[in-house]
């Protein structure tokens, strides 16, 4: 019998998620000043958790039939020749290769396995958001020493009708505690002051501006 996944998660994520967006609508309208972001927020014990759509190098020494590259499927598992279903959402690839160690232990002594991953999405809960007034909203894959113009740069930079410098930085390492970028200085006028380390699970929300 497959283990199980608690497909929860995600949908506790994006019902967090709804309730900053609309949070944030109502602060809009209030004109809520939340306190700058910490510019330092490192994380330095920081280790990559796979998710679905990733792309795995399983590496089996000594067992090139068994050594493969497969993508992790939507529901969070993996398939390889011998082990039919074996979760990989959440887990980090030295984990995932012990896991897989102890499945081919039925069938192979002593299997050593290294798992490389390749292709990156990264686990939900591990992903920077970023909705509003960005040129091109989505969610990236957070990477070690991320920052505020790191992730301005992959969206795109603004569009013509942000309000760059009214955008609140949610982190949901920290309970959804919301802090204020000023993402218009640092991309429109090249302050630097106003860039800031992200961490795993931030949502950077940009309001639009009102003329």
């Amino acid at each position: 019998m497959a283990p199980s996944i608690d497909l929860n998660a995600g949908t506790r994520l994006l019902a967090r998620i709804l309730t900053v967006v609309a949070t944030l609508l109502v602060a809009a309208c209030s004109s809520v000043n939340y306190p700058p972001a910490p510019v330092s927020a490192a994380t330095p014990e920081y280790r990559y958790l796979i998710g679905p759509l990733d792309t795995v190098n399983i590496i089996v020494w000594r067992n090139p039939e068994l050594s493969l590259t497969v993508p992790v499927r939507p529901d969070g598992f993996i398939s390889t020749p011998l082990v039919e279903d074996l979760p990989a959402i959440g887990r980090n690839p030295t984990d995932l290769a012990r896991d897989l160690e102890k499945a081919l232990s039925k069938y192979s002594r002593d299997p050593v396995v290294t798992v490389v991953v390749t292709g990156f999405t990264g686990a939900a809960s591990e992903q920077i958001r970023i909705v509003g007034e960005a040129a091109r909203p989505q969610a990236i894959p957070y990477r070690q020493n991320m920052t505020l113009l790191d992730v301005m740069i992959q969206v795109g930079g603004l569009t013509d009708f942000a309000d760059g410098n009214a955008a609140v930085l949610v982190r949901g390492k920290e309970q959804g505690k919301q802090y204020s970028v000023r993402v218009k200085d640092l991309i429109k006028r090249g302050d630097i002051s106003a860039n800031v380390d992200v961490r795993p699970g931030d949502v950077l929300i940009i309001p639009q501006g009102w003329f």
